[in-house]
């Protein structure tokens, strides 16, 4: 049974009901759209549009089938239209004429909306729970490599000393501006759109804020126009998950090269590793390079419904179902990168001393040598030329900055002293930089009490929206 029809002499021809069917993608949402109709139908008794009587056989009769769809006892027909097409007809064969009064004050056009913003703000909670979860292992991770010194680079060259914990915090932040967007996204998210009808609402004398309460929404949306034709919450959320995947792929990325042999800075897990069918000494990061090329598809997903809407006319259009498989998609691969990635990095062992030894070479304390000249009163920039003077020196006689005597540096200038040695060390080079933000000990301790603060108020606020 359609839920239309009666304008229509032909049937559809199979292949267009095959093609015009969302059931396979839209059925995941059956409790969503129970509990928006059973809100609804609840409405529709209070405001006496529908019988008492009529209200109340509905809503046992909805609660009944979710009963029955969750132990297994209902079966979702793929052959129905959509979820909604299908719940009103079983709705109707258990308990009669009386299913058939249920869409009485509502569309599809806003039922749909509805289902999606339901299914979409439990969904984006339990995703931002993850990324809890994995700023908790980062943390963890962190605080145990306080003094694990490693190199940092830019351009992919190494570049100054740091620690490993302070590596680990800068992806912190990234995921904490992740979280703060799906927060924001999910306020904007938490209007309820039921009772915009089809497009002009309704001539009922519907009750829009005691659904929108009853289902758990802030408030109602205010256009019924806008209402059935927006998809800005769905977008939004696909933009947000693009940048979550843009994170962990940076991050996978380190984990790839950190892996190699020759960096071999960190060694993963067999449990979250692959060997190879003819190379048996293989250990492959395929986690994080599936991460990786997972990013890409999550991207393919936003730009897919960016597509999908932007030359759309108000108000609801068909192109707009297209929305479901993209975003669910999208939920999904972010939902499983993200524990799969947690995981991997939880059970990763890393090789402190091959760190530091890293950190020895390529002259990452070059910039600590010129600090030191313009301490004792040199110009930066006659600093900076002196100690380029000495790298090139040292790159030709293959030694470092620390191998070269007192009396070779005072070639390059008199200002240096025995205390060179010490001011130029990879302890020092880290533990001096002690502005907030750094990577000195002192300012890491910060930034983790600041992390742990940040999760524990993530996590309250996460509470209020359940």
């Amino acid at each position: 049974m359609k839920l239309w029809g009666g304008r229509f002499e032909k049937g559809v021809n199979s292949l267009v009901n095959d093609f015009n069917s969302s059931i396979r993608t839209d059925s995941r949402m059956y409790k969503e759209d129970i509990l928006g109709s059973l809100a609804h139908v609840k409405m529709l008794g209070r405001q006496n549009i529908i019988s008492n009587e009529d209200s109340i056989k509905i809503a046992e009769g909805l609660e009944t089938i979710l009963k029955r769809l969750e132990n297994g006892v209902i079966k979702i027909n793929e052959a129905s239209e959509d979820i909604h097409s299908f719940i009103e007809e079983t709705l109707t064969y258990y308990i009669g004429e009386e299913g058939k009064k249920l869409h009485t004050g509502r569309s599809r056009n806003d039922q749909v909306t509805l289902d999606t913003k339901l299914y979409l703000k439990k969904y984006l909670i339990d995703i931002a729970n993850d990324i809890i979860s994995l700023q908790e292992t980062l943390y963890k991770k962190a605080k145990e490599n306080i003094y694990t010194i490693m190199p940092g680079y830019t351009h992919m060259q190494k570049a100054q000393p740091i620690t490993f914990a302070h590596h680990l915090l800068a992806y912190c932040e990234m995921f904490k501006r992740d979280l703060s967007r799906l927060l924001d996204c999910y306020k904007r998210l938490d209007e309820m759109p039921l009772g915009s009808g089809a497009l002009a609402t309704s001539t009922y004398n519907i009750d829009r804020l005691s659904v929108a309460n009853d289902l758990g929404f802030a408030s109602i949306t205010l256009n019924s126009l806008d209402s059935v034709s927006d998809r800005d919450y769905a977008i939004e959320s696909l933009s947000n998950l693009s940048m979550i995947m843009m994170h962990l792929s940076r991050f996978s990325e380190e984990i790839i090269i950190w892996a190699t042999n020759e960096f071999n800075f960190i060694e993963l897990s067999d449990e979250y590793s692959t060997g190879s069918s003819i190379m048996p000494q293989k250990k492959n990061p395929d986690v994080a390079e599936l991460v990786r090329g997972k990013t890409g598809r999550v991207y393919g997903d936003l730009i897919t419904l960016l597509t999908v809407m932007k030359g759309l006319p108000l108000a609801y259009n068909k192109d707009m179902q297209e929305d479901k498989e993209a975003l669910f998609d999208a939920l999904d691969t972010v939902t499983i990168s993200l524990r799969t990635f947690n995981g991997m990095l939880d059970t990763l062992k890393i090789n402190k001393e091959t760190m530091k030894k890293g950190a020895s070479m390529g002259f990452t304390n070059a910039t600590d040598v010129a600090d030191y000249l313009v301490k004792n009163n040199v110009p930066f920039r006659t600093a900076h030329e002196i100690v380029g003077e000495i790298v090139l020196y040292c790159i030709k006689e293959n030694i470092a900055i620390d191998d070269l005597s007192l009396d070779k540096l005072k070639e390059f200038s008199l200002v240096f002293k025995e205390d060179i040695y010490e001011a130029i060390s990879l302890t020092t080079c880290v533990e001096e930089r002690k502005v907030l933000g750094g990577p000195s000990s002192s300012s890491v301790k910060i930034q983790l009490d600041l992390l742990l603060k940040s999760i524990e108020s993530t996590k309250e606020a996460l509470q209020c929206l359940k």
